[in-house]
């Protein structure tokens, strides 16, 4: 930030990050075709700082200054034009007024703004998955002022905040008696008919009606056609914890509403679960699937979860404990009947009260996700592009769930659209040929080398259906999700094949596989020799139709692809030794048999092509351009 010097002391005039800047540039200039969002969004943020006070209070009770009753204004000044949110919530320190106010500090920034286009449907939800609800004024104001004073601080401490979003903002100690913050909006001239109290009652009423502190307002009257705001205030929301009411009393906007609020979302979820759970452990759950991953959704440092009350009061934001890690981009609110006011997360992660909580809680959204993907298929297409790969993870780390888990699961296949994850292991299983007794898949690094793998070549031929596996996490999946329906996951890259499953007559298969593997025993063996410890071992296949050779791991190895990501990722693993297959009808298993001299060159050709072909790198790729060369250049055998 640039600091430019001033006649006062305790006044600093700062220049705004750069990415608030650009932010603020499209919220003034591009954005936002409803500009009654703003009201929402600071509404929202006073209600979150009611609800901090409220959770630090708990251990240091002073913060209330023997005022413990928490509210939130809205008031309006016609005549000068201006709009006020004012909360008593935690308040802001000086520098958390910076930090918060002047920069975007949150993961993810970079690419944020890579993303964004100027189109405003698009970059308005993009916005809303970021999380800066507050420079929405900007899209009404042409000035905002913030007054705040963080409980517990002396009034001497007091904090201003002004700018008028053009790339400065000022910052000046103040006394102010009363904790917590104001935000005064200077609004545009073809945006005054905002300040009205109706107008905002209505604003409040649509979006906030769900916030659980009171929202006050002055009480109007009506004279010859205008309004006037009386001295005495009236409570204009409900002030009623939603998720406590009975389900058959809340609409689906009123959810979608909540959503909003508790998840710091401008777009609409995907959908909801709501349940009251009573028995050993009562609580009530109300949790949302959002449309869109946040940006931050594989930072591992970033914490993560729903908030979590007690008996409806607020006692933290991203309880995390109560959902395992492949929820985290779940949102929502859970109401312990039974917790203590003063639980802490240390006391969470060892409860076993917590334990019962998160067990129901996972249940609930599991049940929620399988019904989108039986009743909502079109909802669950748009969840599974967005989270897909995160409820991956919970195949390996929740065993008591896995095979739930395992029927959310969606794949790309050789009988499937195109490269789009659209196929579930039940419709695989549904579409198995008669003999076919194992579910088979292929595992690369992307989904071009998974389609146009050579192991593949027999399947196709036969018209048998795979699995194509091109995420990272894919290799974590097949390694503990071992079968699906009794059907066990056969990886088509490892091991040996069943000549039955894939077609034709097992006992001529295998007669065929012997007379070939026993007239070409000597080039195996030469071959084997040749390659030394790039292999395994070599053997004739059965897999090939079109290549000349490949690569396939043992029984109990790990496949090509996990070694390739293990190494990447610097870390240890075994030695990664494949075995060479090769095709004994290719013409280029022939010509080697014909070429003594040139032997051992064509064979590593042969292991260097079919390392290539399913996505390996070579380590001496110089050296393969010059076999390659030789080669073209030798007389024919």
């Amino acid at each position: 930030m640039n600091e430019s010097q001033t006649q006062d002391p305790s006044r600093e005039r700062l220049g705004f990050q750069a990415e608030v800047k650009q932010l603020l540039d499209l919220m003034i200039h591009s954005l936002y075709s409803n500009r009654e969002i703003f009201l929402r969004e600071l509404v929202s943020n006073a209600s979150d700082a009611c609800d901090k006070l409220r959770f630090e209070a708990l251990h240091n009770p002073g913060l209330f200054e023997d005022a413990p009753d928490l509210a939130i204004r809205v008031d309006c000044d016609p005549a000068a034009r201006t709009v006020t949110v004012t909360d008593d919530g935690i308040g802001m320190s000086r520098d958390e007024v910076i930090a918060n106010l002047g920069t975007i500090a949150k993961s993810g920034t970079r690419e944020f703004f890579a993303r964004l286009s100027g189109d405003q449907r698009k970059d308005a939800t993009l916005i809303g998955q970021f999380g800066v609800g507050f420079y929405s004024s900007f899209i009404v104001a042409d000035r905002v002022t913030v007054q705040t004073r963080r409980a517990g601080e002396s009034i001497a401490q007091g904090v201003r905040w002004t700018s008028d979003g053009a790339g400065e903002f000022e910052v000046e100690t103040i006394e102010r008696a009363a904790r917590g913050t104001a935000v005064t909006l200077h609004l545009r001239d073809e945006h005054a008919e905002l300040a009205s109290g109706s107008r905002l009652r209505a604003i409040v009423r649509r979006y906030s009606d769900h916030i659980v502190q009171p929202i006050l307002m002055k009480k109007l009257d009506w004279k010859d056609g205008h309004e006037i705001a009386l001295a005495e205030d009236e409570q204009v929301n409900r002030a009623s914890a939603l998720w406590a009411r009975p389900k058959t009393e809340i609409t689906d906007d009123e959810y979608r509403e909540f959503y909003k609020h508790v998840g710091h979302d401008f777009d609409d979820p995907l959908g909801w679960t709501h349940a009251r759970v009573e028995g050993r452990q009562e609580y009530t759950l109300l949790l949302f699937l959002p449309a869109h991953a946040p940006f931050d959704l594989w930072d591992r440092d970033a914490r993560r979860g729903v908030k979590l009350y007690v008996r409806r009061v607020f006692i933290m934001d991203d309880a995390e404990q109560l959902l395992p890690s492949y929820l985290r981009f779940v949102r929502g609110i859970v109401d312990s009947g039974d917790l203590p006011l003063n639980v802490s997360r240390e006391i969470l992660q060892e409860s076993k009260d917590i334990e019962a909580i998160r067990a129901g809680t996972t249940r609930k959204l599991l049940e929620l996700l399988a019904h989108l993907a039986s009743e909502e298929k079109e909802k669950y297409a748009a969840f599974w592009r967005e989270f897909g790969r995160v409820l991956k993870e919970g195949i390996g780390e929740d065993g008591a769930n896995r095979e739930r888990i395992a029927a959310l699961l969606r794949f790309a296949s050789t009988g499937g659209d195109g490269d789009a994850e659209t196929v579930s292991l039940a419709d695989y299983v549904a579409r198995m040929k008669p003999a076919q007794r194992s579910i088979y898949y292929v595992t690369a690094d992307s989904h071009t080398a998974a389609r146009n793998s050579p192991h593949l070549e027999i399947f196709r031929e036969k018209g048998i259906e795979v699995l194509l596996l091109a995420d990272r996490v894919d290799e974590w999946v097949v390694g503990h999700l071992t079968e699906f329906e009794g059907k066990p996951l056969v990886s088509v890259a490892r091991g040996g094949l069943d000549p039955a499953e894939i077609g034709g007559d097992a006992a001529q298969k295998n007669d065929d596989a012997a007379g070939a593997a026993e007239e070409l025993k000597p080039i195996v063996s030469r071959l084997k020799a040749s390659l030394g410890e790039r292999v395994k071992d070599v053997r004739v296949t059965r897999r090939l139709t079109e290549s000349p050779a490949c690569l396939v791991a043992d029984e109990h190895d790990p496949s090509a692809n996990l070694a390739r990501i293990l190494k990447a990722a610097g870390q240890p693993g075994p030695q990664w030794q494949p075995i060479l297959e090769i095709n004994p009808s290719h013409p280029l298993v022939a010509r080697l048999a014909a070429d003594d001299e040139n032997f051992d060159a064509w064979a590593s050709v042969l292991f260097d092509q079919a390392l290539l072909a399913e996505g390996g790198r070579l380590d001496d790729p110089a050296a393969f351009v010059k076999r390659i060369n030789r080669l073209m250049l030798a007389p024919a055998a």
